[in-house]
């Protein structure tokens, strides 16, 4: 399973972005994908993360009503749309498949967030 994120890019404090995830090599329907970010000098934190169906999203703490994870799983892609964007939302994104204990976790390579103040 390969994932491929796109979408990341400069923006300035209050701006959105849209961030895509799109799995090639397999199916992710049947799985639970996520978002997770990493800013330079800091440890890999929880974005977001949404069900196999799509029916029930979690966010984390930071997030406050901002982003929005989504899924079409026609399309093998997650999506991620930021608003009202923060400095402090600056970090690589990266895009997670949960594929459970037997066959771990998978990771794209990441796409850098920018935003200036």
């Amino acid at each position: 399973l390969y994932l491929a994120e796109s979408g990341g890019g400069t923006v300035q404090t209050g701006d959105s972005l849209r961030l895509s995830c799109v799995a090639s090599g397999g199916r992710i329907s049947s799985f639970d994908m996520g978002w997770f970010r990493q800013a330079p000098g800091k440890e890999r934190e929880f974005v977001a993360g949404i069900n196999w169906v799509g029916e029930r999203t979690h966010y984390g703490a930071f997030v406050e009503g901002r982003f929005t994870i989504s899924r079409d799983n026609a399309k093998n892609t997650v999506y991620l749309q930021m608003n009202s964007l923060k400095p402090e939302d600056t970090a690589v994104y990266y895009c997670n498949a949960d594929l459970g204990p037997r066959y771990g976790n998978y990771w794209g390579q990441g796409t850098q967030v920018t935003v200036s103040s």
